[in-house]
């Protein structure tokens, strides 16, 4: 019998859904076996790393969609600084499903997943970071001022969804981003 085949973007997508809801740690091999269809051995064919290499094809995967939806966005200098949060909000809401998804980043930043993710999530909240002090920048504020709301934002998405998931309300995470476009379009 021929080995069943798997698109790449269906496969780090069920990866990185086990990942998000089990965290490093708690996913095992035979769940990311069964979530693909494959067998243990085709994935170490295609991950020769194993869950490690999975975990980290699903980190730069997220990011690379992060980097080209979100971030692109909010540093697009096409569009007003208002257009470029809008949209950019509309592409986290998306990201975290309304708020109903959690945080890759939050579940490999648990137990032995922030030793061996530490730079790939070190970096990709400094991106975040990046992007939302450019967004500051194009409202006006100045550099320190752009960069200290921007931590703050990023403090509140990630808080607000752990608080979403918390209390099972994603009304919280939406009102959060609601109140992320208040925080630079009312000053």
């Amino acid at each position: 019998m021929r080995p069943q085949k798997i698109e790449e973007q269906e496969m780090l997508n069920g990866f990185a859904k086990l990942f998000k809801e089990k965290g490093y740690e708690g996913t095992s091999l035979a769940e990311l076996a069964l979530v693909t269809g494959l067998k243990k051995a085709s994935l170490y064919h295609r991950f020769p790393q194993g869950k490690e290499e999975m975990a980290k094809a699903v980190l730069l995967n997220i990011n690379n969609w992060v980097e080209e939806h979100v971030f692109n966005t909010l540093t697009n200098q096409l569009l007003s600084p208002a257009e470029r949060l809008k949209n950019g909000l509309q592409f986290i809401k998306k990201l975290y499903e309304e708020g109903n998804a959690p945080c890759l980043l939050q579940a490999f930043s648990m137990q032995s997943g922030i030793n061996i993710f530490s730079q790939l999530i070190n970096d990709s909240m400094s991106y975040w970071v990046d992007a939302f002090t450019n967004i500051g920048l194009a409202f006006g504020l100045n550099q320190s001022v752009a960069k200290e709301k921007a931590t703050q934002v990023l403090i509140e998405i990630q808080g607000s969804l752990i608080v979403s998931r918390g209390f099972n309300n994603p009304k919280i995470f939406i009102n959060t981003l609601n109140n992320i476009e208040t925080l630079y379009t009312k000053e």
